[in-house]
């Protein structure tokens, strides 16, 4: 990548009168040098069966390259159009709630042939038109893909060949998932039922781990086609998201990133946040650090928020420091969805760069600025490369084993703890990678911090417990340990596998009613010293204890502890505990992996991220998420403020205006 992208998602379809001309004059006094087409409008495309009508794009391209805007060209294959349906109903995705009806987009079986064969014609007849045109540097592949529950009988016939060939015999099927439970024994390959309405959690694991693979295969599929006719120079990419709690939350239950990643050229990534009074930036870097570690490189962003809801709507200087906020993650694309906002439908009130009237207002003038500065700042901070010492272990299969299994209560998921974790660290600005169960490259990290691993299989623990053994430093979650890749839990005392490396034992855990932490050990006071939702009852071997419960009959157990192993140190958090003592928790953690440095003088809300850019020089981000102006000292060596194009020297002052931020690059 040459220079940093600065775009919209941009839909001439949607306009409510001509105004192409129009929109390019005032992107081009943005600095907008990109936009996305195509991806949501196939019925426009292809209006009847085997009728094509590309003439919106042709326009849209030939405009934008006359006004030197570059393109990414969406395939439309995330929203059926009405013929496909009624020629061929059985294209909706039949899931546990029935069959699926026709209006809202992604309500489509994407392992239905009819399905296939008709989004493979207009992938086709649309990339092979569009592919030499000047204007386009790449293309999406579907948008936001998951598998959208389908489980009709196709994906069923498909399951059952995907267990004999996983599992070869019903016998080792059965001994592995326990099916003899209730009578859900299977005694031949015929039999098998239906998983919809399965009360194994192993069974229906399985099943959500053979749905993500056919997500994984459908993007596969597409991103094939589209190489067919890529050009020179031209890239693939995908924009993933997030689980959604309003905005972009966790870690996404229905696709595995890292899978589905390896066919794009280049990982994408949608991520919106809260915004206004709430804006804190933690999802931004969540996003961006878990985008960057899909293919450890720079990475898009093909959709964030300029205006969307009400509650969304920036406060002056937000736009600015969310999308510098992108860049020091590692991002070389900032794009909005979308350039104007629409004026019927679903998505009416999610506002994009301009609002209803299509003309100027404050975001919009706002966004002119950004655009100066990415241009004029492109070549110091494009392509920045992080190096990162500490990581954040996620998995999808941890995470589907704890919607089965669910603590009680059943609002507290795997991602509300694995961002209580993450969060932290982010708080004390400690750069993170993410890593999923199949990195093998755990020794480049001195701290691994891993939310309930509840599903591991023997090798991921193994590795895990090498790491340590060799040096490491590894902070386990409470639940870790607990079962294999399948479910199936484990028979030794818990936390098994990882017991000796822990240095504790348990065989019994309670929900917690009024317990604290005995005497208060991480000095958070009354109000913070709490645990919620969860406590196992530990016995130290050979940790150390750092703290007890209180509790007139759970105080002779222990809450978190922390053991030598080997050449390394391993903590074990057997409980919830609130965010004050997950955080000193952590620095604990973090001081002892030898990560505590200057950067940690400053915690949020001024948040410090930093790279090495193409010349080889050290850049610094400084951000201050709050409506109060910060000031801080600059503790490294001389630098050039780039916004400013002022000297800084070390030792200075530097004073960041709300919502405001600095970047500096070392001389």
């Amino acid at each position: 990548m040459k220079q940093l992208l600065y775009g919209v998602a941009y839909y001439d379809e949607y306009m409510p009168y001509e105004r192409l001309d129009e929109d390019i004059a005032m992107m081009k006094a943005a600095g907008i040098n990109l936009v996305r087409i195509a991806e949501s409008t196939w019925s426009t495309h292809e209006p009847q069966n085997g009728v094509f009508d590309f003439s919106s794009v042709d326009r849209v391209l030939d405009a934008m390259h006359k006004a030197g805007i570059s393109v990414i060209v969406g395939t439309p294959t995330y929203a059926v159009p009405t013929w496909m349906v009624k020629e061929h109903p059985d294209v909706l995705a039949e899931t546990p709630h029935g069959p699926g009806r026709y209006g809202a987009r992604q309500i489509m079986d994407i392992a239905n042939p009819t399905y296939l064969f008709y989004a493979e014609r207009i992938i086709r007849k649309l990339i092979s038109r569009v592919s030499k045109h000047p204007a386009v540097i790449g293309y999406q592949v579907d948008n936001e893909t998951k598998h959208y529950h389908t489980s009709g009988p196709n994906i069923q016939l498909r399951f059952v060949k995907y267990m004999r060939e996983k599992f070869g015999t019903v016998e080792k099927l059965n001994q592995e998932f326990g099916l003899d439970y209730w009578s859900n024994r299977i005694n031949s390959w015929e039999d098998f039922p239906s998983v919809v309405g399965t009360i194994n959690g192993s069974l229906g694991a399985e099943f959500s781990r053979f749905q993500r693979q056919l997500v994984t295969e459908f993007l596969a599929w597409q991103a094939a086609i589209v190489n067919e006719y890529k050009q020179p120079g031209q890239f693939v990419t995908h924009n993933f998201d997030f689980e959604w709690r309003n905005y972009s939350f966790g870690l996404q239950p229905d696709v595995d990133h890292f899978e589905a990643a390896k066919a794009m050229d280049i990982a994408g990534v949608d991520i919106y946040h809260p915004s206004q009074h709430l804006l804190t930036g933690k999802e931004i870097s969540y996003g961006g650090d878990s985008t960057r570690s899909l293919k450890n490189d720079n990475y898009f962003v093909l959709e964030t928020q300029a205006q969307a809801f009400p509650n969304w709507t920036p406060y002056p200087g937000q736009l600015r420091l969310q999308a510098f906020s992108h860049l020091a993650s590692g991002a070389n694309m900032v794009e909005y969805w979308h350039w104007h906002s629409i004026h019927n439908s679903f998505e009416t009130y999610w506002k994009g760069l301009l609002s209803h009237d299509l003309g100027s207002n404050p975001t919009y003038e706002e966004a002119k600025t950004i655009g100066r500065d990415f241009a004029r700042l492109s070549p110091k901070l494009v392509n920045l490369k992080k190096k990162n010492k500490a990581a954040v272990l996620v998995s999808n299969e941890a995470l589907t084993s704890m919607a089965w299994f669910k603590l009680p209560g059943g609002e507290i998921a795997y991602n509300d703890v694995m961002r209580l974790m993450y969060d932290r660290l982010y708080e004390m600005n400690i750069g993170c990678d993410i890593l999923n169960p199949g990195s093998t490259e755990l020794g480049q990290y001195d701290l691994i911090v891993v939310p309930p691993l509840y599903a591991a299989s023997d090798e991921l623990l193994d590795r895990l417990n090498a790491y340590v053994e060799g040096g490491g430093t590894i902070v386990y979650a409470f639940k870790s340990g607990f079962a294999n890749e399948h479910i199936k839990v484990r028979t030794e005392v818990q936390p098994a596998k990882i017991g000796d490396v822990c240095g504790v034992q348990y065989s019994q855990f309670a929900e917690p009613s009024g317990v604290t932490l005995k005497d208060d050990p991480f000095g958070v006071g009354a109000e913070n010293n709490t645990i919620d939702v969860w406590m196992e009852l530990l016995t130290p071997t050979t940790a150390e204890v750092l703290a007890w419960y209180e509790h007139p009959q759970w105080g002779e157990y222990a809450a978190i502890t922390e053991n030598k192993y080997g050449q390394g140190t391993a903590y074990y958090v057997g409980c919830l505990p609130s965010a004050a003592i997950m955080g000193k928790l952590l620095e604990r953690a973090v001081r002892k992996a030898g990560l505590w440095g200057k950067d940690q003088e400053l915690s949020f809300p001024l948040i410090v991220k930093s790279g090495q850019n193409e010349a080889g020089k050290t850049v610094r981000y400084y951000f201050n998420y709050s409506g109060q102006p910060q000031t801080f000292l600059y503790p490294y060596g001389s630098g050039v403020e780039l916004l400013s194009e002022r000297n800084v020297a070390a030792g200075e002052a530097v004073q960041l205006e709300r919502w405001g931020f600095v970047i500096i690059e070392e001389d």
